[in-house]
């Protein structure tokens, strides 16, 4: 099976929303997928990108993603925030998530990022099993805050 990582193109916006939708159903949060197309669009495409994108492709259809957006440490410098990283359920063990992040590590690098960061649900095993293969740290101190409006 071919697959081609590639960035991601306006034209891919409506199916990453549908993966997005399948990942929030898998964090047992269906309904909290908001954002409209129309948004997402903007947001990625638009005068001023907040986020940028890779998929992984076979036979035409996007089968993974990996959304990410630049944040600032002030004691870093700017890094890569991985915002969301997945494989549709049927092409999962293929090795299309270590494509996909490689990708991503490729990408900060080559941008001369001071690194990378992003969360993982406590209780998602294969998700920790994948990043301890890229020898992640797991940070405890750490509490997630935010403020919905």
């Amino acid at each position: 099976m071919d697959i081609l990582i590639r960035p991601a193109i306006k034209q891919d916006c409506a199916r990453l929303l549908e993966l997005i939708q399948e990942l929030a159903t898998y964090e047992k949060a269906p309904d909290e997928v908001t954002v409209t197309l129309s948004h997402f669009e903007e947001s990625g495409f638009g005068d001023k990108p907040v986020w940028w994108a890779f998929v992984a492709e076979t036979q035409g259809v996007v089968v993974g993603l990996a959304l990410y957006y630049i944040r600032y440490s002030t004691w870093k410098g700017q890094r890569l925030y991985l915002e969301d990283i997945l494989v549709t359920e049927e092409m999962r063990g293929k090795k299309i998530g270590s494509l996909l992040f490689d990708a991503l590590i490729n990408e900060a690098k080559e941008k001369k990022y001071k690194g990378m960061n992003w969360q993982v649900l406590d209780w998602n095993e294969p998700a920790i099993n994948f990043y301890k293969k890229y020898n992640a740290d797991f940070d405890p101190e750490w509490v997630n805050c935010s403020i919905n409006f």
